[in-house]
């Protein structure tokens, strides 16, 4: 078997952090274009981003979750985003907010065929309905990654929190499907 060469793009990062500031969320929703708020179905705010293109939940307990970045850099862009946006409303955050990475999303390719009804019998961790979905779900223990694998070598990966939590997931997986080539 080639040696495979894999690349990896970061699709979407979700990430936490506290303001430590009381957020009020029904002043927000009117003064704020670009926000969505229904407390009755949930009790977040939604303030979509333009640029770099993301939403951020905002809760009254000023915690929020940002999705839809492709990097920290980005994350953080969007977090000061927010910050400037509370200000027009008189929330003045002066601490600054401690991001926690919750989850990275990234796709890429192995280049290399997969015969996934072979590694569905051959790895453990797996589900695979080729009826209901074409990719088999393989999930790693350590670091903690669950793959979505595809029989021509595309692949999505999630559940990592960092670049090189990532990397080892991969270094993992590739190692796993080269030992289970070997036993075929």
């Amino acid at each position: 078997m080639a040696e495979t060469n894999s690349s990896l793009k970061i699709q979407n990062i979700v990430a936490t952090t506290s303001l430590g500031k009381e957020v009020p969320l029904t002043k927000l929703a009117r003064t704020i274009p670009n926000t969505e708020y229904n407390p009755e179905q949930f009790p977040g705010l939604v303030l979509r981003i333009k640029k770099p293109k993301s939403a951020v939940l905002v809760f009254s307990s000023g915690n929020l979750v940002c999705t839809g970045t492709k990097s920290i850099a980005q994350v953080k862009e969007v977090i000061d985003q927010v910050i400037k946006i509370l200000r027009k409303i008189s929330v003045k955050v002066t601490d600054k907010p401690k991001i926690t990475v919750q989850n990275i999303v990234a796709s890429g390719n192995i280049n290399m065929m997969l015969n996934l009804n072979y590694l569905s019998l051959e790895l453990e961790n797996t589900e695979y309905e080729p009826e209901q979905f074409p990719g088999l779900v393989y999930k790693l223990d350590n670091p903690t990654a669950t793959f979505l694998l595809f029989s021509n070598g595309k692949l999505v990966c999630t559940g990592t929190k960092n670049n090189q939590q990532l990397n080892e997931s991969m270094e993992q997986l590739i190692k796993v499907l080269k030992e289970a080539e070997k036993n075929r």
